[in-house]
């Protein structure tokens, strides 16, 4: 089971990767970067992109059906804690002219409050695979 570091080094072995990070969402702060960073500054784009990730998990418009999310961070909880082991959303997909940023969410033990962001160039990418291979990743990451 590849720990953080050997995670990030298999993403960017995806076709089009520019760069990847682990980000813990709720306080924005990259627990891992490799490559490239958006706008070139791998804090920044950890803080912005972690917003997104916050946005889409905290509201119950991303649950999956049948999901009240009252004990979720949609409802009257506002933590990851309350939706116990996995997070409401898999991923994020965001496309430009040039690149896809895909965000993809860690199930952890504890409170699943981080995802693997791949920053990957449009024209030499699949997203298809890259957002197979994130899966399969996040699945095997060992935290701790």
């Amino acid at each position: 089971m590849p720990g953080i570091d050997e995670c990030l080094l298999e993403a960017m072995r995806l076709p089009g990767a520019r760069g990847a990070a682990l980000v813990d969402w709720t306080s924005g702060l990259a627990l891992g970067t490799v490559g490239d960073s958006p706008g070139g500054d791998p804090e920044t784009m950890a803080a912005e992109a972690a917003e997104l990730a916050r946005l889409a998990a905290e509201h119950r418009a991303f649950a999956p059906e049948g999901d009240d999310g009252e004990s979720g961070p949609g409802g009257a909880g506002g933590t990851a804690a309350g939706w116990g082991q996995e997070p409401p959303v898999e991923d994020l997909i965001i496309s430009n002219r040039d690149s896809y940023h895909v965000l993809r969410f860690v199930t952890t033990s504890f409170d699943s409050s981080v995802f693997l962001h791949l920053w990957l160039a449009r024209a030499e990418g699949n997203l298809a695979l890259a957002r197979i291979r994130l899966g399969e990743m996040a699945g095997r990451l060992v935290l701790g």
